[in-house]
């Protein structure tokens, strides 16, 4: 029982993060998912990956949540998010279904590397000048093949990346961070299909697991997720954005020097 509760809580903070910065929740999940597996001693070698896929399949219902109220805040520009979805699906995808043939070492520390990037990025006061609109087709995939395949590595709705790419081209902050939970959506989608895909074949795995999917974790995250999300997101137009944006670059910058030391090091 209390596994299912610190399922539990952590759903509820990530709901939270998820409707205040548009993000999805799955990166900051990651590590303390594989602190909590690792403490029930569930497949040993796979901690990571297991922390991977659940942590992204809890962001399909969280990021919808997330995704409904700032539809209903207005804050969603749908046409710069069907413009950018189609090549981070693909990175997603692509990422995520590949990561059974990497080391829980090597993906730990991707995770480090990329979340502590992230971090930073979030950390800056300063912005570059707003371009005046979205670059070409060409350009703009490219640019979102790459997210999206950071996306699929860390388990993420790519809201650090494609919320700062989108105020660079001269889309307002708030219309950013709900655009971005719009986005954060299907990737969860095709990024939980590849984790589902890549742990299919995998022996070892705990009971309840749908490829790197640990089902009983996941039902209790989805519960607290779903239910603080619209919170997070009332919240979101109430609360000052910059502020809560460098408290998140900091939690997430300390999850992910924790992450590598535990398991990228060890």
């Amino acid at each position: 029982m209390i596994w299912v509760a610190a399922y539990l809580a952590s759903g509820a903070v990530v709901g939270l993060l998820a409707g205040l910065l548009g993000i999805g929740g799955g990166m900051t999940l990651v590590p303390i998912l594989s602190a909590l597996f690792s403490a029930q001693a569930l497949a040993p070698g796979y901690v990571v990956h297991l922390a991977l896929g659940t942590g992204m399949a809890s962001m399909v219902f969280t990021s919808f949540a997330s995704l409904r109220e700032h539809h209903r805040l207005g804050s969603v520009d749908w046409t710069v998010a069907r413009r950018m979805v189609p090549g981070i699906l693909l990175g997603s995808f692509a990422a995520s279904a590949a990561s059974g043939w990497f080391s829980q070492q090597v993906l730990a520390l991707a995770y480090g590397v990329i979340a502590v990037f992230g971090g930073v990025q979030l950390l800056r006061s300063s912005r570059p000048a707003a371009a005046r609109s979205l670059p070409g087709a060409a350009w703009l995939w490219s640019w979102m093949f790459a997210i999206g395949m950071v996306c699929g590595l860390m388990s993420a709705g790519g809201a650090f990346l494609t919320v700062p790419f989108m105020v660079y081209c001269g889309v307002p902050l708030r219309t950013a961070i709900g655009t971005g939970a719009a986005i954060g959506w299907p990737v969860a989608l095709f990024g939980t299909i590849g984790y589902v895909v890549s742990g299919w074949s995998v022996a070892g795995l705990p009971d309840g697991s749908l490829g790197f999917v640990y089902l009983p974790a996941l039902a209790a995250l989805v519960v607290a997720s779903m239910l603080f999300a619209p919170v997070g997101a009332r919240l979101m137009h109430r609360l000052p954005v910059q502020l809560l944006r460098r408290l998140f670059a900091l939690l997430l910058m300390g999850l992910a020097l924790k992450m590598v030391f535990t398991y990228g090091l060890g």
